[in-house]
Formats: structure tokens, sequence, C-alpha cells
């Protein structure tokens, strides 16, 4: 759990219930095999042949679903339904969000600085798209706040 919560947990969060759901139809698939097993059934595993041959099948040959959804954007479409004063804070608060997450990147950074495995330097590079993706957000939320208070809209309708 702790090398997902540093690296994988960044673009794909999960819990560590959901994790061992799907590591176990992993197995049952025979993509992964436990290779270790630890203290209060805690259980290492390892990607088998099989398992290597369909990663990187999906790494090359299946095209990204691409879909996103984004509760906060959806939420920032209804805004006008909430005091001006209210959408405003929500905005803040999202860069403060933003802002909160991008710190933690930062921290991630550090920590694969000077690391030169295969998975660091891949991680780095994700890493680099969070960083970048964290800093748009956090401007784009303090530029949409600024120019709610600009404009001033109205108040919600009744």
């Amino acid at each position: 759990m702790k090398t997902f919560d540093v690296s994988l947990s960044n673009v794909w969060p999960a819990t560590q219930s959901q994790l061992y759901t799907e590591l176990g139809k992993l197995a049952d698939a025979g993509l992964v095999d436990v290779s270790a097993e630890g203290r209060r059934g805690r259980k290492e595993y390892m990607i088998t042949e099989a398992g290597l041959a369909e990663l990187r099948h999906w790494i090359t040959d299946v095209e990204p679903t691409r879909v996103l959804r984004s509760d906060m954007l959806l939420r920032v479409f209804f805004l006008g339904q909430i005091t001006p004063e209210q959408a405003r804070a929500y905005l803040r608060h999202q860069s403060e969000l933003a802002g909160k997450h991008l710190e933690g990147l930062e921290r991630i950074r550090a920590f694969l600085e000077n690391r030169q495995d295969n998975l660091s330097a891949y991680g780095r590079i994700t890493l680099e798209y969070g960083v970048r993706l964290a800093k748009t957000q956090q401007e784009w939320a303090l530029k949409a706040e600024a120019d709610l208070a600009r404009t001033r809209p109205d108040a919600p309708d009744r």
C-alpha cells in the first residue's frame, strides 16, 4: 500500500479493499501470483508472464477511454443557484484544495528526484502532468473567483 500511495494512487485512486479485490481477480485470471505473505493476511503480488503480456497489449493496443467527468465542474456550472458570495467561497476552496494537492505532489517529487529505477523515471513523467494540472486548476479557480467578484452576477433565481 505504501508504494501505491506514493505512485499509482495519484492517477488512479482506490481504497485498500478495492485494490485487494482487483488483485484477487487478477490472480484468478492468472495475471498475478502471490509472491509473499506476511502478518495479518498481508500479501505481495508479482505479475506473471501472461499478466505482463496483457499489460503490454493494454498499453500499446487498447485506446484509453478519455471520458472526463468532474463533479467539481458540474457544481461550478450550477453556481448560479447559490449566492455570489457562496459561489466565490466555493471557487476559493477549490483553489485551496488544488494548492494542497500540489504540495503533496511536490513532496513526491522530492522523493523521486534522485532515483533512477523505471518506476521512478516514468513516475516523474506522470507526476509532472499532475503538477501542471494542479497548478492550472489552482490558477483557474482564483481567476474564476476574481471574475465573479468583478462581474457581480445576480442573486440566485427562486
